[in-house]
């Protein structure tokens, strides 16, 4: 069964989203930052019009598989994300500096890409990474799908 997101709107679109934490530092670690992360970029005021259809959060980066909406574009939806997850987590440890690099990077899938395939790839992130033999043991990520 195909398990692709369509729309009937062309303005829709599915974007593989990566971001890195400034200078790769593990601000994540900690479970508590991780919550907070996960709870900020989740929430559908981060998202806007957006769909986040499945996403990882690793110790010093994430993947966020998001369908954009008719009405705000990939950047603000994730500079959204970014500014509220990074506030969450600055928040937590009482501190003011920024959380993400200024970069990111962005794949727009091809109409012939199943979303359910890199969805599965972003999930499976932190078993290629060695940090859980399964995905059911590594409590960060979630997808529409599974």
């Amino acid at each position: 069964m195909d398990m692709r997101v369509v729309t009937p709107e062309a303005t829709l679109r599915i974007h593989h989203v990566f971001v890195a934490t400034r200078r790769r530092q593990r601000y994540f670690e900690p479970f508590a930052s991780a919550c907070a992360a996960a709870r900020a970029f989740t929430d559908p005021r981060a998202l806007g019009d957006a769909r986040l259809l499945a996403w990882v959060l690793m110790p010093d980066h994430a993947h966020w598989l998001l369908q954009t909406g008719p009405r705000d574009g990939i950047s603000q939806v994730v500079q959204r994300m970014k500014a509220r997850s990074g506030r969450a987590v600055n928040r937590l440890r009482g501190e003011k500096r920024p959380v993400w690099a200024s970069s990111w990077e962005d794949r727009t899938l091809g109409p012939d890409e199943d979303a359910k395939s890199v969805a599965r790839f972003i999930v499976r992130n932190p078993m290629r990474a060695g940090l859980v033999r399964t995905v059911a043991d590594y409590p960060f990520w979630d997808a529409a799908w599974f």
